[in-house]
């Protein structure tokens, strides 16, 4: 595997691994495309060239089903490890950043700091309502508490 080069959107985890974030309203980044990806939508997401995954998730809200996205997020963690992997949603802020908050937890950042960490290493937008903030820190916890 050839991993994600620097660019916008590249997020890169304590573990080593990268993974890209974006929004899908905007272009898709030039150069290397993903080998799988998690789309965080209300509704399922156009037809790719790579495997994915649809997590049902209203802008500005959290999940419609937290075990859903909780194993789509390990699943993309997991293949991180050996795959480009991107999440998205429309924006590419709120839901994208939670979803790497939730991420940045299972390489080993402790729940309370996710949030921080995904801000100044993604957009500092990132996790844009309370109850997506909330969200990470009930997650953090299931993942932490193994």
């Amino acid at each position: 595997m050839i991993p994600w080069a620097d660019g916008p959107g590249i997020v890169e985890f304590p573990d080593g691994r990268r993974i890209r974030g974006r929004g899908l309203r905007q272009p898709q980044p030039d150069g290397q495309e993903p080998e799988f990806g998690v789309y965080l939508l209300a509704r399922s997401p156009p037809p790719f060239e790579w495997q994915q995954r649809w997590v049902r998730w209203p802008d500005f809200r959290t999940p419609a089903s937290t075990n859903d996205a909780i194993s789509a997020l390990q699943e993309a963690y997991e293949r991180s490890a050996m795959e480009r992997v991107e999440i998205a949603c429309g924006g590419g802020v709120g839901r994208t950043g939670t979803a790497l908050a939730g991420m940045a937890v299972l390489a080993g950042v402790p729940r309370t700091e996710a949030v921080a960490w995904v801000r100044r290493r993604y957009n500092k937008r990132a996790v844009e309502t309370p109850w997506q903030r909330r969200w990470v820190l009930e997650v953090g916890r299931q993942i932490e508490s193994g």
